[in-house]
């Protein structure tokens, strides 16, 4: 399944699919503390994992060519997906949370250093990388160790040396807020939400399997994948009929699983 796996302790989903010469160890290439990969994710070709403590949550997809690495924890949340031959560095520590989108060759970055600090070279630098959930960088984008908080985005092409924004878009070298082009999202209404997903629903087929729910409720059948519009959440039940829903919903429409014990 995997070219090269090296980790003390690996947790590995259902429904992984994994290309070519993927390669999972520690930052320096010996064996990694603690690896943990979703249920549904596609791994590509070529993908190198190279991270003492890496995690990345249910229904990602990463593209062919793609580089994780770094001593500190990399942390991942659901729905993630990240276009080939992409850099995405944890020496500094990462965190990207849910339904974030990472364009072909990009590179987040948690650390600068090159220079020689003797001869006094002003730039060696590790911090970290905290990006919020929902957030979305087009593509060709190089990130600095910054904090983007939840539905910033980056256009394509960008450079971003300084923290973003909630729902704020960048544009440019070094990238800047773009205040007239007004956010990534716009404000929904519930109601919309919900007839818009029953819309969905019945294009799906309308399966009895799943239930489409405006607010959870107390009482739920185990054998249903409830979809609860108000927290963009669904109960986690990991039947055909709910993972092909999943996939029909991705990428346009996102949801996270929730614990129904919690309800």
């Amino acid at each position: 399944m995997f070219e090269k796996l090296d980790v003390e302790n690996f947790e590995c989903g259902v429904n992984v699919t994994v290309g070519k010469n993927v390669r999972i160890t520690s930052s320096n290439g010996g064996r990694a503390k603690k690896v943990k990969i979703g249920d549904n994710c596609y791994i590509g070709d070529d993908v190198q994992i190279m991270c003492d403590d890496f995690s990345v949550g249910d229904y990602a997809r990463i593209h062919h060519g793609t580089d994780f690495h770094g001593s500190e924890p990399c942390k991942i949340g659901h729905n993630f997906w990240i276009g080939q031959n992409s850099i995405v560095d944890s020496t500094g520590g990462t965190t990207i949370g849910n339904n974030c989108g990472v364009g072909a060759s990009s590179q987040l970055w948690s650390h600068i250093k090159y220079g020689d600090v003797l001869e006094g070279c002003r730039f060696n630098s590790t911090g970290k990388l905290e990006i919020g959930n929902d957030c979305w960088f087009v593509g060709h984008c190089i990130v600095s160790p910054i904090t983007a908080k939840d539905k910033s985005m980056v256009m394509a092409g960008s450079v971003v040396t300084k923290s973003m924004e909630e729902n704020t878009i960048y544009a440019g070298t070094p990238a800047k807020a773009m205040v007239n082009w007004g956010g990534q999202f716009e404000d929904v209404s519930l109601n919309t939400k919900y007839n818009k997903m029953l819309e969905l629903y019945n294009e799906f087929g309308s399966p009895s399997s799943i239930k489409i729910l405006m607010n959870k409720e107390k009482e739920l059948d185990d054998s249903v994948s409830y979809f609860v519009i108000e927290d963009r959440s669904y109960t986690k039940r990991l039947s055909e009929e709910e993972i092909s829903f999943m996939k029909f919903l991705l990428p346009n429409v996102k949801f996270i699983p929730y614990e129904t014990q919690s309800i």
